[in-house]
């Protein structure tokens, strides 16, 4: 399965035209996406109104929603953290941790917009969607 981070969900629920949301909107036919709750939880938190808060949970309910909370995963997370941070990477947010442990431990690819997750590539194995060949940033 793809998990789609946050930042790509927010595009397209937006509609920005950008290589992720492009490869989201092909993908849709062709790949099993999803989303963990933590990432369904940042998406609803920027909403700005309530009808628009209840229309996208409606669009992102359709997909199969992924509890990444386990203690297990806490548990890896902070390892990968202090495995980074030796490397010399600090990373700046706890959830994308998270979200990257989860994506390694359940051999999902990870697809996002951000740099953040990059680290979680190069270092510690993180499958992810690739456009054209290259990282997605």
């Amino acid at each position: 399965m793809v998990i789609v981070d946050t930042s790509v969900w927010i595009d397209s629920l937006r509609g920005t035209v950008n290589p992720q949301t492009i490869w989201l909107n092909q993908a849709l036919d062709r790949e099993d996406v999803g989303l963990t709750s933590l990432i369904l939880c940042e998406v609803l938190q920027g909403v700005q109104s309530k009808s628009q808060f209840r229309g996208f949970q409606q669009d992102l309910m359709k997909f199969p929603i992924l509890d990444a909370g386990s203690t297990r995963v806490a548990i890896a997370s902070a390892e990968n953290y202090q495995i980074l941070r030796q490397k010399g990477i600090t990373m700046r947010r706890t959830i994308n941790c998270i979200i990257a442990t989860f994506c390694i431990q359940h051999a999902h690819r990870l697809l996002y917009k951000h740099r953040d997750f990059d680290a979680f590539h190069t270092h510690l194995g993180l499958d992810v969607v690739r456009v054209s060949g290259s990282l997605l940033h």
